[in-house]
């Protein structure tokens, strides 16, 4: 991601982008660690966490600019973020990667007893 992408985008799209790659970070570690090794290009780690730092460094100078405390912008604009499609080549969207690992641990497969019932 260049500085010039990043200074275009608004405020809560930069947090989004973060919060994104953020979740596919996760993803990706996941799979790196995965007995299988389905992680190919180890390298997208790296530039994962550098496009955080990025996006972060961005954010933090908006909220000196601005005369905001820290993380001021994070906290305005997550609530509004829905996780979509995962940034990364060959990921799942988002909640259905953890919807994955949930199945895979047995989460949620049967139901939870009525309390009501006799």
């Amino acid at each position: 991601m260049k500085n010039t992408e990043i200074q275009a985008l608004t405020d809560e799209q930069l947090v989004h982008k973060e919060l994104q790659l953020e979740r596919d970070l996760i993803e990706l570690r996941f799979r790196h660690r995965d007995k299988n090794n389905q992680l190919d290009d180890t390298s997208k780690l790296r530039k994962i966490r550098k496009d955080i730092a990025r996006l972060q460094t961005a954010q933090r100078s908006r909220e000196l600019a601005a005369d905001l405390q820290k993380n001021a912008l994070h906290n305005k604009h997550r609530g509004t973020f829905k996780p979509g499609a995962a940034i990364v080549s060959g990921g799942t969207a988002g909640g259905a990667f953890l919807q994955g690992i949930a199945q895979q641990m047995g989460v949620g497969e049967e139901s939870a007893p009525d309390l009501g019932a006799e």
